[in-house]
């Protein structure tokens, strides 16, 4: 995993972690790798992934079974979701919008490309 300096990395796994999630690669109940596996895996601190699940644990995206390890809790999809919603309205879409204002593209432009990104990729 290449992560950017712009963004606190446990943020950047929590991201990693969702994505999984939207994906259904990682379904409700499913183990998640345990803070030592994840942290050798991408090459952080296990401190930065405990972190990481902590804050995820908090918004009711993960688990933990005391002794057993962290799981994909019931409603990980849509707290994700949420998560990543609330983020992208605040956070992307005014840069969106001013790159779109400044370069002078319209809705109907963006539906266009949004469109064949969906049939190209999914």
């Amino acid at each position: 995993m290449q992560f950017r300096e712009n963004k606190a990395i446990y943020l950047q796994i929590a991201e990693y972690i969702g994505e999984n999630i939207l994906l259904e690669k990682w379904k409700p109940d499913d183990k998640v790798s345990s803070v030592r596996e994840l942290a050798i895996t991408l090459e952080v601190n296990p401190n930065t992934v405990m972190r990481t699940y902590e804050m995820l644990q908090s918004k009711g995206v993960i688990y933990n079974k005391r002794g057993i390890g962290f799981f994909v809790a019931e409603d990980a999809v849509m707290e994700v979701r949420q998560m990543k919603k609330e983020t992208f309205i605040d956070e992307e879409l005014p840069v969106l919008f001013r790159n779109m204002y400044l370069l002078q593209i319209d809705f109907k432009e963006l539906e266009t490309k949004y469109n064949q990104f969906i049939q190209k990729n999914f």
